[in-house]
């Protein structure tokens, strides 16, 4: 009997390889983890290749942290990463979808919100977006992050003039702060 892998020759078994190992770290990201993704594309005629690229986390649990920093003490997820509010928002409904919500991606959330340390957990819940997603809500104002934020800390949308309103990070008590962003240098700039 012939064996089976042999005959599926080098570029299958770099397929089944790389859709074994893509399923994998997909597991592994699961719960609302921000690393990038890495997509794995098997190529027939050369080794199986690798590229990042940045994703908003799905909807899983999300955990709601306080955190000291140049702006004081602000509102992140559980992977550090900040969260902001959109000036433009009603209490508890959300007004940004489409480009809006690429930019500024909602936080969404599968069952409810865990406050962390420094958190009120009676500020913390939900609210249900147009689009049926359960995004979480602080004091009933909805939370977003922000797509130039790159590493957990970052807080680059802090004050932006975007799409209709402004975005201010959170303190705990559930007020927006106003500060700006401490500038990096003599140059200034983020």
């Amino acid at each position: 009997m012939r064996n089976p892998v042999s005959a599926a020759g080098p570029a299958v078994v770099a397929a089944v390889v790389a859709l074994v190992a893509a399923a994998l770290g997909g597991c592994a990201n699961q719960g609302g983890g921000t690393a990038p993704s890495r997509t794995q594309t098997p190529s027939a005629t050369g080794p199986v290749t690798t590229s990042a690229a940045p994703t908003t986390p799905p909807p899983g649990p999300v955990a709601v942290h306080a955190r000291s920093g140049p702006l004081g003490t602000l509102l992140v997820d559980g992977q550090g990463r900040t969260l902001y509010l959109f000036e433009a928002d009603g209490e508890r409904e959300s007004t940004c979808y489409g480009a809006c919500a690429d930019r500024w991606p909602p936080v969404l959330v599968s069952g409810a919100p865990t406050a962390g340390a420094g958190v009120q957990k009676e500020l913390l819940g939900t609210i249900t977006r147009r689009d049926g997603g359960r995004e979480v809500a602080y004091d009933g104002r909805p939370l977003y992050y922000f797509d130039g934020d790159k590493r957990p800390g970052d807080a680059k949308g802090q004050g932006a003039d975007d799409h209709g309103g402004k975005w201010y990070v959170l303190a705990p008590s559930g007020d927006r702060i106003t500060k700006p962003v401490p500038s990096a240098g003599p140059s200034g700039g983020h």
